[in-house]
């Protein structure tokens, strides 16, 4: 399968802090790809690699062949939800999707389509100040989908969720998938991220650890969590 996204030597310095050292991998096209580490890995930092919200000390990022900053219309391949995606509490959602699609020149009717794919519908005209953290979630979901992209990037997407946000969002996950889609999402909830994923890319110390098939990683241990421990040293700690 073709690489849709790829590093390669990827570094980043903070003063005398390398958040990210030699940093290779690639993910394939029509995969779901698990985007793990510990804390402080960094994982979030490459994430704004890739997505050009940051540049490389050294190395390069590319996203289909280019750098994200070279894409002509980056919102019709790449969708993204990081962590810390800020929404102006006083819009509605419908309105704060307006907003989104008339910057990513997609057509107004497109809002209407996002909204009944992640379920916000019926409270597309209320205020975003209003809406539950799940529902914020899937807000923040409907605007990477505005573009109609062939890849997610997610940032700890089921973080605050409740188990049947989670459920909501595997589902959703395993269907865009299923449809060709790619998606390569960073979590701390290994045991949820098993049961989607098909291959994994492991961070420890801003370094690559692996970069395999889940089946392959797990082959030796009775889960994701235990492989997970015993790469990093998590077990250590």
């Amino acid at each position: 399968m073709a690489s849709i996204l790829s590093a390669t030597g990827l570094t980043k310095r903070f003063g005398d802090v390398t958040a990210v050292r030699d940093l290779s991998f690639d993910v394939e096209a029509g995969t779901m790809t698990g985007f793990l580490g510990p804390n402080g890995a960094g994982k979030t930092t490459t994430l704004r690699l890739l997505l050009g919200l940051a540049d490389p000390t050294f190395g390069e990022a590319l996203v289909f062949g280019r750098r994200f900053a070279q894409l002509e219309r980056p919102a019709t391949c790449v969708g993204a939800v990081l962590e810390a995606a800020d929404v102006h509490p006083g819009r509605t959602g419908r309105d704060h999707l307006r907003v989104l699609a008339t910057a990513a020149r997609v057509p107004p009717s497109r809002v209407a389509e996002v909204l009944a794919l992640v379920d916000l519908a019926g409270a597309a005209d209320r205020r975003v100040a209003g809406y539950s953290l799940g529902m914020r979630q899937r807000l923040c979901l409907a605007a990477a989908l505005l573009g109609s992209p062939e890849l997610l990037i997610l940032d700890e997407p089921t973080n605050g969720l409740d188990p049947e946000g989670i459920r909501w969002l595997h589902d959703f996950l395993l269907g865009f998938a299923a449809h060709g889609g790619t998606v390569l999402i960073s979590s701390h909830h290994l045991a949820e991220i098993a049961e989607i994923v098909d291959r994994v890319i492991v961070l420890d110390h801003g370094r690559l650890v692996t970069q395999c098939s889940l089946a392959e990683l797990t082959a030796g241990s009775s889960s994701l969590e235990t492989a997970f421990l015993e790469l990093t040293g998590g077990a250590r700690r």
